[in-house]
């Protein structure tokens, strides 16, 4: 992989699993104190786990130096998708507790419940986000590779001819 899609790839990497990591603690926290209380938790939560310790897996995966992080694109998009849904969840299950905009984000440092479940939304979607950004880059990424533009710069390309199209070898030699 080139050094530019490095670059671009690590970041974005490092951001889903920070985003994952915070997600999976927060909505932990709040499965292992329904826990303690023999309360069943919903069904959105264990998504949102499984969301989160599926994202946290793949992005250490990713991370590492030689796997080629582009072409995932279409399971980052599935996790661009996964994560939406997600979104919609907890955005779902704080709408009846009174704890005004789901989208005021400003006080989610404060201690209180509310706040909490904001930051749970908050890093839900900037954890899509970025699960977005990265598919949308490996589709360009794989994008500009198949149509034969230079992706390294210590490497050399041809261009691929497209199908249907004769070879131009032998298209000026005159017959004898």
């Amino acid at each position: 992989m080139p050094v530019t899609a490095r670059l671009v790839s690590i970041p974005l990497r490092i951001g889903e699993l920070a985003f994952g990591a915070t997600v999976a603690g927060l909505v932990g926290k709040y499965l292992h104190d329904n826990d303690a209380n023999d309360n069943l938790p919903g069904k959105r939560f264990i998504y949102t786990e499984v969301v989160a310790g599926l994202s946290i897996l793949l992005a250490l995966l990713w991370l590492i130096p030689f796997a080629d992080g582009f072409i995932h694109w279409p399971v980052d998009l599935l996790l661009f998708v996964l994560w939406i849904v997600a979104f919609g969840l907890l955005v779902d299950f704080i709408g009846p507790l009174n704890c005004g905009s789901v989208f005021a984000w400003g006080d989610i440092t404060q201690q209180g419940t509310c706040e909490r479940w904001k930051a749970a939304v908050a890093f839900t979607f900037l954890s899509a986000i970025f699960w977005l950004a990265s598919a949308l880059v490996g589709l360009w990424f794989i994008h500009r590779a198949r149509r034969g533009h230079p992706v390294a710069a210590t490497s050399t390309t041809t261009t691929r001819r497209r199908w249907g199209r004769t070879s131009r070898v032998g298209a000026h030699t005159s017959h004898v």
